[in-house]
């Protein structure tokens, strides 16, 4: 079974593949005989070996490019590239999302802020995701059913703050999901067969949680290969009512 029904031929893009839940959707989706081409993008070719092995092992349907989600540009010029080669897209995951880099570390508290990584934090989590969206429009113009999820975080639900801490990223991803719901809201004028959702991957063994998973109890520290498949389960099930909420890995509505 495909992970859209009743549509043969499928076009996929996954945004931010060159590890952790990225690459391991390239993995799954690689196993669907209904995905006709995977495009895949990555920041730095050093640190997608293991993509690019991958599009040498499939070079009939997986086709890797560079984009770094900060530059507009970079993001049009990809996009470009895809729509020269097919016309419409019918399943986009936004798997970019950036939460500590050597000494830069989510903040504890107010003494630990500063502008310069507030600007990093909504640069990679929140505006690179609504210029997306910008850009692929013409790729969901179509009559097909399409999916375009994003990869949020339960950290970013005000409604479930109850710690503090994490300004940056708590506040990213809260932008985030509002920027989407924003877009899923004029997708529907524009695009009506796109359901747009943000989605909580839940703690996942990545690099991104490494520093973190101390105090994860394990059956809650999950494998990607656990999460990519929890997440394409929640993706099979969703419908047009569906276009602008946040979803948890176990399907369960999120608070905003």
């Amino acid at each position: 079974m495909s992970v859209i029904d009743g549509i043969q031929k499928l076009n996929a893009l996954i945004v931010g593949a060159s590890q952790g839940i990225g690459l391991g959707f390239v993995r799954k989706l690689l196993q669907d005989r209904g995905l006709t081409k995977i495009y895949a993008t990555y920041r730095r070719r050093e640190s997608a070996v293991e993509l690019i092995a991958l599009e040498d092992k499939h070079p009939d349907r997986l086709v890797c490019l560079p984009m770094e989600i900060t530059d507009e540009l970079q993001i049009c010029e990809t996009i470009e590239q895809i729509h020269a080669q097919v016309d419409k897209l019918h399943l986009v995951i936004n798997c970019v999302g950036w939460l500590h880099e050597g000494t830069l570390q989510p903040e504890k508290s107010l003494r630990q802020i500063n502008a310069e990584q507030l600007m990093r934090y909504f640069q990679v989590n929140s505006i690179g995701a609504v210029l997306l969206a910008k850009h692929l429009l013409p790729l969901f113009s179509h009559r097909d059913r399409s999916i375009f999820a994003t990869i949020s975080a339960r950290i970013g639900s005000i409604g479930d703050n109850l710690l503090g801490g994490w300004y940056g990223y708590r506040a990213s991803k809260a932008a985030l999901n509002m920027f989407m719901r924003t877009v899923a809201i004029e997708y529907h004028r524009k695009s009506p067969q796109t359901v747009v959702v943000v989605l909580h991957p839940g703690t996942t063994d990545t690099r991104l949680s490494q520093p973190f998973q101390r105090n994860v109890p394990p059956e809650k520290l999950f494998t990607v290969e656990r999460t990519v498949s929890q997440l394409l389960a929640v993706i099979a099930k969703l419908d047009e009512n569906n276009s602008g909420d946040f979803f948890s890995w176990d399907g369960s509505l999120l608070p905003w």
